[in-house]
């Protein structure tokens, strides 16, 4: 099986894919698709992903786009380990985590609307930050309050390993420390980010990592 894996070393949606591979043991080949050259809006790009985003795992020639859809494709496609409960009620706890995340937080802070936000009142870099730094500290605010209604006895935030909630979590964190989010504040998540960055999956997946890592 050919896994190829088209992404961004700061991409937080690629960041998950990363982890997700190496926790199931799948070797894939990254391709570097330059977001901050805009890359990401050239005709060879959008001509495999019209939306202009990353990443996109391509599996045997078929292409796969958005991280939450792939992210179930791999745990469908390798279900061990397994990265949800078996129980439905569990796995649908889980996913709420992880929506607090994909669904409301990551989307307010992508770098898009970041810039877009800046434009419309000139606030430019400054700007950025004050609204990134705003909406991610309200939004791991919330999600340390879901998590922490339902305590557990681990290091992890389900169960006694990582899975789908830590796999939403570290890319977030990452990019809540880039704007100056304090997250020690969030004793829950911050606890479950030390024990998963303790495993080889999630360092072998870190940002400065990758092939196409550009440290400043």
């Amino acid at each position: 099986m050919s896994v190829k894996l088209y992404g961004y070393w700061r991409s937080s949606a690629a960041y998950r894919l990363r982890i997700a591979l190496n926790l199931k043991g799948i070797e894939y080949e990254q391709v570097s698709i330059n977001l901050k050259d805009g890359e990401q809006t050239g005709d060879a790009w959008l001509n495999i992903q019209p939306q202009g985003l990353v990443p996109v795992l391509e599996v045997d020639g078929q292409k796969l786009v958005q991280s939450p859809a792939i992210l179930e494709w791999i745990e469908e496609t390798w279900p061990t380990p397994p990265l949800l409960p078996t129980d439905a009620s569990e796995r649908a706890l889980v996913r709420g985590w992880a929506a607090a995340i994909g669904c409301d937080i990551h989307p307010v802070q992508n770098l898009r609307i970041l810039k877009a936000a800046a434009a419309i009142d000139g606030s430019g870099l400054a700007g950025m930050k004050a609204w990134a730094n705003t909406w991610i500290s309200r939004g791991l605010d919330g999600l340390e309050a879901l998590v922490a209604a339902h305590p557990r006895e681990g290091a992890h935030l389900f169960g006694d390993a990582p899975g789908m909630a830590e796999i939403y979590l570290v890319p977030q964190l990452y990019n809540a420390r880039r704007w100056g989010v304090d997250v020690s504040q969030f004793l829950t998540l911050a606890k479950a980010e030390a024990a998963a960055l303790a495993l080889p999956a999630f360092q072998a997946a870190e940002p400065e990592r990758q092939p196409d890592a550009v440290v400043d």
